[in-house]
C-alpha cells in the first residue's frame, strides 16, 4: 500500500513539474534549463531564411542542412523541410533526393537570363499601372522612391556593407513593386516578386563591389524611371527599366 501511495505521489510530482514546464511557454520564449531560447513562427523562418538567401549570406551552391537550422530556429526537422520547399518554388532553393537542399547555383547565364525577363514583367506591369492606377499609386511610388534614395545616398557616403545591403536590397524592391503595383494583375505582380529574388540572388553574389560611382549611377536611372512613370510616358518608362537593367544583361 505504502509503495502504491509512492508511486502516485511520484507520478502527481512529475504532472506537476510538466505543468509548470508548459506555462513556461511564456511571450514566445522556452525556457529551457534556466536557458531562453526564442521560438519562430514558420514565416518568421521563411523570411529570414529569404533574406539571407538573395542576399547572398548563405553562400550560392552551398549545402543546407535542415538539423542545423532545426537547432538555430528551434523548430521541428518537418517544419524546416516544408518551408525549403517552399523557398524551392520560388527559385531560390534547389532539391534532389538524396542530396539535400542547396543554396541556387548562380552563372553570368542565369543572371542574364532572370534580369531579360524581369525587364519584360517590369516594363508590362508599369505600362498597365500607367493606364489604370490613379493618385494613390503614384503616393505610393514617389514615398518609396524616397525612401530607397535616402538609403542609395547614405551607402554613397558611407560605403556598402552586409547590413546596408539587406537595407537596401527591401527598399529597391519596394520601389519597383511600387511601379508596378497599379497594373490590377495579381499573377503578373506575384510571378515579378519571385524574379525579382531570383534576380537579387545572382546579383548580389557575383557583384559585391559596386565602385565609386555604382549609387549615383542608380540614383539617377531610378529617377528617370519615376519621372516618365509620373508623366504617363509608357515608352520612356519601359526604355528607362531597360537601360537601368542593361547592365546585367
Amino acid at each position: 500500500m505504502g509503495a502504491n501511495v509512492s508511486l502516485h505521489s511520484k507520478a502527481r510530482l512529475a504532472r506537476k513539474k510538466l505543468n509548470l514546464f508548459q506555462i513556461s511557454i511564456i511571450n514566445e520564449n522556452v525556457k529551457i534549463f534556466g536557458r531562453v531560447m526564442k521560438t519562430y513562427s514558420t514565416n518568421e523562418i521563411y523570411s529570414d531564411l529569404y533574406e539571407q538567401l538573395i542576399n547572398a549570406v548563405i553562400p550560392a551552391g552551398s549545402k543546407i542542412k535542415p538539423v542545423e537550422l532545426q537547432s538555430k530556429y528551434g523548430c521541428s526537422t518537418n517544419t524546416i523541410r516544408d518551408t525549403l520547399l517552399r523557398l524551392s518554388k520560388i527559385g531560390l532553393v534547389t532539391f534532389q533526393m538524396q542530396r539535400g537542399f542547396r543554396a541556387r547555383e548562380t552563372s553570368p547565364e542565369k543572371r542574364s537570363d532572370i534580369a531579360k525577363f524581369r525587364v519584360l514583367l517590369e516594363q508590362e506591369g508599369v505600362a498597365l499601372s500607367i493606364r489604370k492606377a490613379g493618385l494613390n499609386w503614384e503616393i505610393r511610388l514617389n514615398t518609396a522612391h524616397h525612401k530607397l534614395t535616402h538609403i542609395q545616398k547614405l551607402m554613397t557616403k558611407h560605403g556598402l556593407t552586409d547590413e546596408h545591403l539587406m537595407v537596401w536590397s527591401s527598399a529597391e524592391f519596394e520601389f519597383h513593386d511600387a511601379l508596378i503595383s497599379g497594373c490590377a494583375s495579381d499573377i503578373l505582380i506575384e510571378t515579378y516578386g519571385h524574379i525579382y529574388a531570383q534576380f537579387r540572388q545572382q546579383f548580389v553574389a557575383q557583384e559585391r563591389d559596386f565602385g565609386a560611382n555604382y549609387f549615383e549611377s542608380i540614383i539617377q536611372e531610378h529617377a528617370t524611371i519615376l519621372q516618365a512613370a509620373l508623366a504617363r510616358d509608357e515608352e520612356a518608362c519601359k526604355q528607362a527599366i531597360y537601360d537601368h537593367m542593361k547592365r546585367n544583361f
